[in-house]
């Protein structure tokens, strides 16, 4: 009955057939996000391979995390930053583009203190590892929809 309504659990969002054999392109290949989708990929059932053996490939055109700020104190020093993470995602299979390029943003803001420095440095670890995670999960989405 619950299959019926189109009921599905969460994290396992099936692939169409041109992603059974799928190729990521990137330029980082070690990027927490690059790994992150080639992880979701495997987890939704897709046979990871080289670039000629794929039927389709997604290219990564975009990964990059950037810090902003967003407020400083009266001595300008900072007290408040920005994570800006920009993934730009394209897919092609078959000699023709199944999903055209797509730009996805996450923003998340933290505070600052220089006497914490330490603290603040694996919160930001953490804040660009949750942003990756994020938009991983907003490109499976899209891709389960080609």
């Amino acid at each position: 009955m619950l299959t019926a309504c189109g009921f599905q659990l969460q994290g396992h969002t099936p692939l169409p057939k041109p992603l059974e054999r799928a190729y990521v392109d990137a330029k980082d290949k070690q990027s927490e996000f690059v790994q992150g989708l080639r992880k979701a990929l495997l987890t939704a059932g897709a046979q990871l391979t080289e670039e000629g053996q794929a039927s389709a490939v997604v290219h990564v055109l975009e990964d990059n995390a950037t810090p902003r700020v967003l407020a400083v104190s009266s001595t300008d020093v900072p007290r408040e930053y920005e994570i800006i993470y920009t993934v730009r995602v394209s897919v092609t299979g078959d000699g023709k583009e199944l999903l055209a390029p797509q730009e996805i943003i996450a923003r998340r803001d933290y505070s600052f203190d220089e006497y914490v420095l330490l603290a603040k440095d694996n919160e930001d670890a953490i804040l660009r590892a949750a942003l990756a995670r994020d938009l991983v999960g907003i490109v499976m989405r899209r891709l389960s929809r080609l």
